[in-house]
């Protein structure tokens, strides 16, 4: 084997070692997330901080090993996805536990559909488009300063050691604050419901410490922050005063007329808006994905014009 193949090492079991102990440590991540906050986190950065940071401690580790082990962490943030939808089968009253071989056909066949869709919205989205993509332009970024033994370069590799003793000590952290509030030393949030006006409307509000969703926030972004806040202020500010008031009832607590009109009304509301988002964004991708397949069709008949 030649010192070029040496210095191109891109498959390797170490990579796929690391890739999946990465992506089932994110994986669970997400899934505890999306079902507490509703949200998942993209793990493409944050997979490919860790893989620099490890891979390092080899010597003829790649830039094309960092990127198979990103690639492979970065499976967790989709594989998540999957709580979106069965949970809601049994929300609406489709099915009333978790089959195995059904929940299984169901990921196996969304991933074939994903890696389908791939074909065709790659020439729409990727190569003709003009989006900025700037997680995969922060991403490849992040593979090439790790993977770059250049004097220059070292105030980033150090940078990306420090990023990683970051996520140790958050995870730590993390770990005894909810060892604390587990032994109940104190309260990690502040729940209260309460009445509004003489109609009967109630609503409340519940601030919660903790490190997770903390985490979260860092990760989402201040937009999707502010996001939620006003969805939050609409839910709680509007929704539940709103609904609650609409039938009256004093003799109930507060608190389980508010939940009520939490459970039955507003959620609802919110989950309107994502599916008319949804919906939307299918309409949207009609035009890229024909103009993809065309194109695709027109470069096969190309090519095969070719080598007639």
């Amino acid at each position: 084997m030649s010192a070029s193949e040496q210095t191109r090492k891109e498959l390797t079991v170490r990579g796929l070692i690391v890739g999946i102990i990465i992506t089932l440590v994110f994986t669970a991540a997400n899934v505890y997330f999306g079902l507490k906050a509703g949200l998942t986190f993209s793990t493409s950065i944050p997979a490919a901080v860790i893989s620099m940071a490890i891979l390092r401690a080899f010597r003829d580790a790649t830039v094309q090993e960092n990127n198979i082990v990103q690639t492979v962490a970065s499976a967790a943030g989709t594989l998540s996805s999957i709580i979106f939808v069965l949970p809601g089968l049994i929300m609406i009253g489709w099915w009333t536990g978790f089959p195995f071989w059904i929940s299984f056909a169901i990921c196996a066949l969304g991933g074939i559909l994903g890696v389908m869709y791939s074909i065709p919205l790659r020439r729409a989205l990727v190569t003709t488009s003009d989006l900025p993509y700037p997680e995969g332009v922060a991403c490849a970024e992040v593979l090439k300063v790790g993977s770059s033994g250049d004097a220059e370069h070292a105030a980033d590799i150090e940078h990306g050691r420090a990023g990683l003793l970051a996520v140790l000590w958050g995870s730590i952290v993390s770990a005894v604050f909810a060892v604390i509030v587990a032994t109940q030393v104190f309260a990690s949030d502040v729940a209260q419901t309460f009445r509004i006006g003489r109609k009967g409307a109630v609503s409340g509000y519940d601030f919660s410490l903790s490190f997770a969703l903390l985490a979260i926030g860092h990760l989402v972004g201040l937009s999707v922050g502010i996001a939620m806040l006003i969805g939050t202020l609409i839910g709680w500010g509007w929704g539940v005063p709103h609904y609650s008031s609409l039938v009256p009832d004093l003799t109930s607590s507060a608190a389980a007329l508010a939940q009520t009109a939490w459970s039955h009304k507003v959620r609802f509301l919110g989950a309107g808006a994502i599916g008319v988002s949804a919906i939307w964004t299918l309409l949207k991708l009609v035009k890229p994905v024909a103009s993809g397949l065309a194109g695709a069709m027109a470069a096969s008949r190309a090519r095969k014009a070719g080598k007639a």
